[in-house]
């Protein structure tokens, strides 16, 4: 039986991210720098895992005897978990309630941690990153909705701000964390040191934190979450793993076809009925689709470029893992400075939100060239391309997101969260795989009889001119992909001002 076309209220979206907010939200919730930092703090934990397990992997190959694809799944399952829930875990957290999705996923985060950190086989281990990915996925989206329903529309870009500075301080965080642990206990210490933070947020949500949300029809739109679920792991896990097996592979074009027919089939059936967890007539809003874009391209840079450059900082000059995170660690550094001031969200508010963004573009397009041409002269050059990085992302990044946040209904601000997450995890990972495939095909054109990947290229090598000429091809790739990288984000950056730019214009003359 065909499901009947919703009706359309004239008041679903257009207006949304204009009309007045109701009266509890124009003086703010009495406590919510304190709530702030008490999701902060649950968020900082889960970010940290993103990257945390990485510097284990040679610690779980000895004493473990995990396999490389034992490695790829324990790091992917969180990842891939985490991102197909987000926008399932947003609509939850909306009908619901935020406050109760924070401690269930907050609960499961523990539990997770607690399995992950007594495993004794790398199936246990795989499976518990899958349940702490659940957790994650519940309270990444979670964090953003309560910012947008404690904090005044004044105050909630220099909230935003502070809960994008922990964004980068736990992704640059976590391999400075696991190493220090491992340089003092065994691996399971990395998981295990969340049970004291869960525990005290736990508390802290229970004690601070209001609760908030908005059921909306009669059931849960069950076929949406089971669909944008799939499609979207399915397509995380295509990006993921086009690098190592080949795009054009069986398993990869397979998987990519299944993402695009799964979405697809996901936008018709939210388009269908009455109420959906993401409404289509969000993408007709031009501030929401031009956010849209700017947010994937600002990732795209971030997320891409500093995958390469922690390749060149250990592989081509031979740092190790924690190593080469300190020093990278001043992207991070400056995000943090910037926002938790306020200078970022004071500069912002007084030019205005397109001459933001496409200044927060310029400049992480600007660190790119740095890195891509002065990183062979010396870390001076890295260095400035990271606080170039940085300075852009801190400007841009909080500015995007607020974008997307306030062009939807409040009682959608779950599902808003949701859609910022999933749109990160897109654009980071298609950095990822898109930038990379630059540089390994330039790479594979300098080293024709070069080994599939560089370690394997140096490996075999038989000369210290051999190894040269490998490293020399390797940076020459590193150059062209990093090039590629800034001029995407830098035409991104203008063309989303524009379109901000034009949406401001017609809203002005539509109050007019």
């Amino acid at each position: 039986m065909t499901t009947p076309p919703r009706e359309h209220t004239p008041d679903r979206f257009p207006d949304q991210g204009r009309r007045t907010p109701p009266p509890e939200q124009l003086q703010g919730h009495s406590r919510r720098w304190l709530i702030l930092g008490v999701i902060c703090l649950a968020q900082l934990t889960v970010l940290l895992d993103n990257t945390v397990l990485n510097v284990a992997i040679p610690s779980l190959t000895r004493e473990m005897g995990a396999s490389t694809a034992d490695i790829q799944w324990m790091i992917n399952a969180y990842s891939l978990v985490q991102s197909g829930l987000l926008l399932t875990a947003g609509n939850a957290a909306d009908r619901y309630g935020r406050k109760r999705m924070l401690i269930v996923g907050l609960t499961l985060f523990g539990a997770g941690s607690l399995v992950a950190g007594l495993a004794e086989s790398s199936g246990q281990l795989i499976a518990a990153r899958a349940g702490m990915g659940v957790g994650g996925a519940l309270l990444l989206t979670t964090t953003l909705a309560v910012v947008m329903q404690i904090f005044t529309p004044e105050e909630q870009p220099r909230a935003i701000g502070v809960w994008a500075a922990v964004n980068s301080l736990g992704f640059a965080a976590g391999p400075l964390v696991g190493g220090f642990i491992l340089n003092h206990f065994w691996w399971g210490a990395i998981f295990l040191v969340n049970l004291p933070v869960v525990a005290l947020a736990l508390v802290a949500v229970a004690v601070c934190v209001p609760e908030s949300g908005s059921r909306q029809g009669d059931r849960p739109d069950l076929v949406g979450a089971v669909l944008s679920t799939i499609g979207m792991a399915a397509l995380v896990y295509a990006i993921i793993s086009g690098p190592e097996h080949g795009w054009t592979s069986v398993r990869v074009s397979a998987t990519a076809a299944a993402a695009v027919l799964v979405l697809g089939a996901f936008a018709f059936w939210e388009s269908r009925i009455p109420h959906p967890m993401l409404d289509p007539h969000f993408f007709r809003n031009r501030r929401f689709t031009a956010s849209v874009g700017g947010l994937v391209l600002i990732t795209f840079g971030m997320g891409g470029g500093l995958f390469l450059l922690t390749q060149y900082l250990q592989f081509v000059l031979g740092y190790g893992p924690l190593e080469a995170g300190l020093r990278t660690a001043p992207m991070a550094l400056t995000v943090v400075a910037l926002n938790f001031t306020g200078v970022a969200t004071k500069w912002s508010a007084k030019s205005g939100v397109p001459v933001s963004i496409a200044l927060g573009m310029a400049l992480m397009a600007g660190g790119l060239v740095s890195i891509a041409t002065l990183t062979g002269h010396g870390y001076a050059g890295t260095l400035l391309g990271l606080v170039l990085i940085g300075t852009g992302t801190a400007i841009g990044s909080p500015v995007m997101s607020h974008a997307i946040m306030s062009s939807i209904p409040r009682e959608k601000a779950g599902v808003g969260a949701g859609i910022n997450g999933t749109l990160a995890e897109f654009g980071n990972g298609l950095g990822v795989a898109v930038l990379g495939a630059v540089l390994n095909a330039r790479f594979a054109a300098l080293v024709p009889v070069a080994a599939t990947s560089l370690p394997a290229a140096l490996a075999a090598a038989d000369s210290e001119g051999e190894r040269g000429r490998i490293t020399g091809a390797f940076s020459s790739g590193l150059e062209t992909s990093l090039l590629m990288g800034a001029l995407a984000v830098l035409l991104g950056g203008l063309i989303a001002a524009a379109l901000l730019h034009r949406a401001g214009r017609a809203e002005s003359g539509e109050k007019a």
